[in-house]
């Protein structure tokens, strides 16, 4: 990912990792805070999902690695959205001390879940819940700002309904104009850098859809035991 993106994540922005379930979004959040915990750098990983694993981080560094970087890693484990929202509140305190990467693995999972329990009571209920997802990403916003910290964040996918109307051929080429993030406007408007994964029958692909100073591009990859590598340009 640093050749791909020119030296690595975005220091003060959020970065949108999104994409369809078994894309890859976990590994690299994994890589990129492995990356900095073995440097002694600390780093705050939110997992709403449950895809962090020790045994991956083990695969990812030397078995004398393992303790100083998973002591380096600050792991908060929400189970729904009440919980990620004190997690964002633990965030804060941990910023008193020094950060170097924030990642949260699931941004819009347990919102889903929430927003779809409000959608059967009133609009004023999922006001609520637009409301606070808002409020967490622009923390996040603000914290990658002013600590010119980089911010990584996951995200999922939905198949928006006229898509079968347009797709044709090669999926790969319309899969971008056929699936839309999950949480709308609020983080396409937060995320200064999207970077969307696609697996389509083993072929895994990562486009770089936005960024502040870079165009539109496209690589295959291949995710192995020892962490993600290229395999060509699109």
């Amino acid at each position: 990912m640093n050749k791909f993106l020119h030296g690595g994540y975005e220091r003060d922005v959020v970065t949108v990792l999104y994409g369809g379930s078994g894309t890859g979004k976990t590994n690299f959040c994994l890589l990129a805070a492995v990356s900095q915990a073995k440097k002694g750098n600390k780093v705050v990983f939110i997992d709403t999902e449950g895809g962090f694993s020790v045994e991956r981080v083990r695969q990812l560094v030397s078995e004398i690695e393992v303790k100083k970087v998973l002591e380096n890693i600050l792991l908060l484990k929400p189970t729904n959205f009440t919980e990620q929202k004190k997690a964002f509140e633990e965030l804060l305190k941990y910023l008193k001390n020094e950060v170097s990467l924030i990642v949260v693995d699931g941004m819009t999972i347990l919102y889903r879940l929430d927003f779809a329990d409000a959608r059967e009571k009133n609009d004023e209920e999922m006001h609520k819940i637009n409301s606070e997802l808002a409020r967490q990403i622009k923390t996040l916003a603000e914290i990658a700002r002013k600590r010119d910290i980089p911010v990584l964040i996951t995200n999922q996918v939905y198949r928006w309904e006229d898509a079968d109307k347009m797709v044709g051929g090669d999926i790969l080429k319309y899969w971008g104009k056929c699936h839309k993030m999950v949480g709308g406007d609020i983080l396409k408007y937060w995320g200064k850098c999207h970077i969307e994964l696609v697996n389509d029958k083993g072929r895994r692909v990562v486009y770089l859809r936005k960024h502040r100073s870079l165009p539109e591009k496209s690589m295959t990859f291949q995710i192995y035991d020892e962490g993600v590598r290229k395999r060509g340009w699109i």
